[in-house]
């Protein structure tokens, strides 16, 4: 892995899927980049409030309704807000959009237009040189349907700022991620104890969320992918009848059933996906069953 040092007075913007992402994210670069003279905003895309697990042991529910819901948003949209103060941002950083909790996937399909107005909009009012989103190859849909909003909302800019993607689910071992310079003893300690800010998410998650705490962030720089077509996945026979082709381009966004997905396949057996139009497209796999899985099996990919 490459290091990458923070050019002085860069203004960074963090996208955030749920709160403490923009820790374990990018903990140590917001600090970089204040420490570097620049300025940072946090993108929070949702308050992280579709999280039952963590909400039934703290309190001790069974049943969580929607103002149970609502409360344990409110109380993360605290949690953040004290880990920024942790790590040196001053509260007028964060930019929260409200969102739904894993709701970003469908969200990017029922109004894509607006999801990525919202993004477009916080852009251009903040004008960073520097953006930092979810890795694509992140398993946690709401993670992954972030970066492609953010890429659909970068796409028609005349100017776009240098993007860079961090991992924080599964994506940690993708080739071609750069680290950032070794953290500061000081660095480190505020980056663990903006961290412990999010109690909701450290009593059941404390020792894996320390553990990705510990490591150096790493970082890729988005520059597109060739656009050649072909799918990474060969899906089995037996679940095709079950899957779902979703695709996302500047001009809309289209969730087929595999069978009749504009795909075809060639004498290797890998899956070309046939389109027209310029542009980014961003294509996820997905099983149309109900499941307690929340993470992705398949993801997205860039073709």
């Amino acid at each position: 892995m490459q290091p990458w040092h923070v050019p002085a007075r860069t203004r960074l913007l963090a996208v955030a899927p749920h709160p403490d992402d923009e820790t374990l994210g990018c903990g140590v670069l917001l600090q970089q980049v204040l420490a570097a003279g620049g300025e940072v905003r946090i993108l929070l895309l949702t308050d992280g409030d579709n999280n039952p697990w963590p909400q039934r042991y703290l309190e001790r529910r069974l049943f969580i309704d929607g103002a149970a819901r609502r409360a344990w948003g409110i109380q993360r949209r605290e949690e953040v807000m004290q880990a920024l103060g942790r790590l040196g941002v001053p509260a007028a950083a964060l930019q929260p959009l409200g969102w739904r909790d894993m709701e970003v996937t469908s969200r990017l399909g029922e109004d894509m237009v607006g999801s990525v107005a919202s993004i477009r909009a916080a852009i251009e009012a903040f004008r960073p040189s520097l953006i930092a989103v979810p890795a694509l190859g992140d398993s946690h849909p709401d993670h992954g349907a972030a970066h492609v909003l953010s890429r659909l909302a970068l796409a028609e800019m005349e100017s776009a700022p240098q993007l860079l993607a961090y991992p924080i689910h599964g994506a940690a071992q993708a080739r071609g991620y750069w680290t950032l310079p070794e953290a500061t003893s000081e660095q480190h300690e505020c980056k663990l104890a903006a961290l412990a800010e999010h109690r909701t998410q450290m009593a059941l998650s404390g020792r894996r969320m320390r553990r990705l705490a510990d490591g150096p962030e790493r970082y890729i720089q988005v520059a597109g992918e060739a656009a050649n077509g072909y799918l990474p996945w060969r899906p089995p026979l037996p679940l095709q009848r079950w899957l779902r082709l979703l695709v996302a381009t500047s001009a809309g966004v289209r969730d087929w059933p595999w069978p009749e997905a504009p795909v075809a396949r060639d004498a290797s057996g890998a899956w070309r996906l046939q389109r027209s139009g310029a542009g980014p497209a961003f294509v996820k796999l997905h099983l149309d069953w109900p499941s307690p899985w929340i993470f992705d099996h398949w993801g997205w990919c860039e073709v």
